[in-house]
């Protein structure tokens, strides 16, 4: 089980990485780790939702737990109660983060356009503080 305080802690720090990464032209990956970013707070929200002490990590941690499983953020949204409050709330820092998939990775250097990766930087650090 990851517990909350470390899966916040390592949010922060998949987002810290991401500026990183941009600031020294590697958009692609700079991307891609600030999608873990939100994805790991968005873990930290349905554990505190659930009153769960963390997130399970092992697989046998899951069973009886697939619908967690994901690395899907609108899934994971609707699973932390918290969707309405950050759809309403925050649609345009949700927006343009919402498109990630970790599939990113497969795809071929330079797909990433910086503005669009500035934005959802931007945004996971707005959605980070207010899940």
């Amino acid at each position: 089980m990851i517990l909350i305080d470390e899966l916040q802690a390592i949010a922060q720090a998949r987002l810290e990485d991401a500026k990183v990464l941009l600031a020294n032209d590697r958009v692609d990956g700079a991307g891609y780790v600030c999608g873990y970013a939100v994805e790991l707070a968005l873990k930290a929200r349905i554990s505190r939702t659930l009153n769960w002490v963390g997130f399970p990590e092992k697989r046998a941690e899951f069973e009886n737990l697939l619908s967690f499983k994901t690395h899907k953020l609108d899934v994971l949204l609707a699973l932390s109660g918290q969707e309405q409050r950050i759809k309403s709330d925050h649609l345009i820092e949700w927006t343009a983060v919402a498109t990630w998939d970790p599939e990113v990775r497969y795809k071929s250097v330079g797909k990433a356009q910086r503005p669009e990766v500035e934005l959802m930087i931007q945004s996971a650090e707005g959605l980070l503080g207010v899940l």
